[in-house]
């Protein structure tokens, strides 16, 4: 197995781009988090939170309390399942994700090394309203023991 992607990774910057050109440098918000494992028996996990998350309150109820919720849906993503590196590019196979379209769908991403970093990059796909890639940039996380 090619292991150059096992290890845990730390979002550094996330961009997108529309087909007509037009880029978002913070398609997450200004510093979003996020973190990506692979795992050397071919698990992926993948985590990434939006800048400005807001807490939940306590003893709303109603539209108030279902405002927040759909807010705190749509700034997070997550999901994990198996993934397959051939050449460059990656496919994740999702089991199981924040987003339930996802589950039981490959996620394909091409991917490039350089050193330290990972970047991954979707393939063209509508985003609000518009067809565009995703460009995400991850440090590889020194292991501790």
């Amino acid at each position: 197995m090619d292991d150059r992607l096992v290890g845990s990774w730390k979002l550094v910057s996330a961009s997108s781009t529309t087909s007509t050109g037009k880029r978002n440098e913070t398609p997450y918000g200004a510093s979003p988090a996020g973190f990506l494992s692979y795992t050397a028996d071919g698990r992926v996990t993948a985590l990434i939170s939006y800048d400005g998350r807001k807490p939940l309150s306590f003893g709303r109820t109603g539209a108030a309390l279902l405002e927040e919720q759909a807010e705190a849906f749509k700034s997070f993503l997550a999901y994990s399942g198996r993934f397959t590196l051939n050449g460059d590019t990656v496919t994740h196979h999702v089991e199981i994700s924040s987003i339930q379209n996802f589950v039981n769908k490959d996620l394909v991403r091409s991917v490039k090394f350089q050193n330290d970093r990972i970047v991954l990059v979707t393939p063209p796909a509508p985003v609000n309203g518009e067809i565009q890639t995703v460009e995400l940039t991850w440090q590889r996380l020194p292991a501790t023991h």
